[in-house]
């Protein structure tokens, strides 16, 4: 209900029918998303400097946005790990020594367009998973109207969490990311057959 209520609010202001509104649960920009992205990255950052096992996983179609892409970095460089599902361009270099040794970036190419905004954060025990139309990139976050919204229910949060662990693992569509920013093929290991994230989906989503 306080998210139907908020997409209400957001409809309203954008016909002008309210010219300010007070959002309880979605994550709107251009006013809010990009500070609230630097938050939880800088959140898991402290977590990791106090002793919690902190992660960052996102899945976008690009990363430009260069504040986010420096809070990404703090992350790295705290000892977080970073994992980024990213189709696109992507300005973040992974494994640059003393910058980005803790961030790994893959790019899914395949049957299905791979179009998914997801953001995960875990701390500790604690998980906090977003979804919504946001990358992160400066014509996103600082020129549009574009909405993240917390996913609550237990078992949709397991189902997305499974979903960005398959792309992360995939060793049939993936391309990875190195410090020079080259892209090179992701392939088993010998004798060990492909793992196609999409079809692996596929047969999920037929076994339900």
């Amino acid at each position: 209900p306080e998210i139907a209520e908020d997409v209400i609010l957001l409809f309203n202001q954008l016909t002008g029918y309210v010219a300010t509104a007070d959002y309880r649960k979605l994550i709107v920009a251009p006013a809010r998303l990009q500070p609230f992205m630097i938050e939880r990255i800088d959140r898991e950052t402290q977590n990791q400097l106090a002793g919690k096992r902190g992660r960052v996983v996102a899945k976008v179609n690009g990363l430009l946005e260069p504040m986010v892409v420096q809070a990404l970095y703090r992350a790295s460089q705290a000892g977080v790990p970073v994992d980024l599902v990213c189709r696109g361009v992507c300005a973040l270099r992974p494994g640059v020594p003393g910058v980005s040794e803790n961030v790994r970036v893959v790019s899914l190419v395949g049957r299905f367009l791979e179009h998914a905004r997801v953001f995960a954060f875990f701390s500790g025990e604690e998980t906090r998973v977003f979804m919504g139309s946001a990358d992160m990139m400066v014509r996103n976050l600082d020129h549009r109207v574009e909405v993240v919204a917390p996913i609550r229910d237990p078992a949709c949060r397991r189902e997305i969490e499974t979903s960005l662990e398959l792309a992360l693992t995939d060793t049939a569509l993936a391309w990875s990311l190195d410090a020079e920013g080259e892209w090179s093929r992701i392939t088993p290991a010998n004798g060990v057959e492909a793992l196609d994230s999409q079809e692996a989906l596929m047969r999920n989503a037929r076994s339900t």
